[in-house]
């Protein structure tokens, strides 16, 4: 099974660049407790975030993978302080986003209004990022904190191409590999491989 590292640096290609509290995540280490707690509505509420942005198919989604207990611990084991408030306030701004657009909480929206829902907000992530990169063009100090959407979608495409489930089923997967071999064709419409 590829390594954390491996996968991790898999998933930032995939996102455009880097992953928050990807670094706690290889070493393991732990922050300083701030007494967040996920619920258990918390997790639920999360693994349909995940299953909106990566829904079962011909393969497994996110759902399948637990993603939302795997954003759990994330968020409390490797975020700071600061970024565990924005993603903790950020499932709060979901619902209130849903409830402004649909007329309803995320979890009794259907389906395409789920999905409607974050294309726009993925849309307002990507808007925030532009302007806190324009921002730090100006003052290269400033800190500039993540779109807690930009978060979900990142712990959503890590957790799941890093479980079983994503490097098994969504990808191709040798347990022990072969002979190396550099260039290896790709046919379109072929799974990308979890290991090589």
């Amino acid at each position: 099974m590829m390594n954390r590292r491996e996968a991790l640096s898999r998933v930032a290609i995939i996102m455009g660049g880097t992953v928050l509290g990807a670094e706690a995540f290889l070493s393991g280490c732990k922050t300083a407790s701030t007494g967040i707690s996920f619920s258990a509505a918390d997790i639920s509420f999360l693994d349909e975030v995940a299953e909106t942005i990566l829904p079962a198919t011909k393969t497994p989604g996110a759902k399948e993978a637990k993603v939302g207990e795997f954003m759990k611990v994330m968020v409390t084991d490797c975020y700071e302080a600061k970024d565990q408030a924005i993603f903790m306030e950020g499932i709060k701004q979901l619902d209130e986003a849903s409830k402004k657009a649909n007329g309803k909480s995320f979890m009794e929206s259907d389906a395409k209004q789920r999905h409607d829902l974050l294309v726009a907000l993925d849309k307002e992530a990507k808007e925030a990022s532009a302007k806190a990169a324009e921002e730090m063009k100006k003052d290269p100090k400033k800190e500039i904190s993540k779109h807690y959407f930009t978060m979900m979608k990142e712990l959503t495409l890590t957790g799941f191409f890093t479980s079983e489930v994503g490097a098994t089923k969504a990808l191709r997967y040798v347990a022990v590999p072969g002979k190396f071999e550099g260039s290896v064709p790709y046919t379109k419409g072929e799974k990308a491989w979890a290991t090589s």
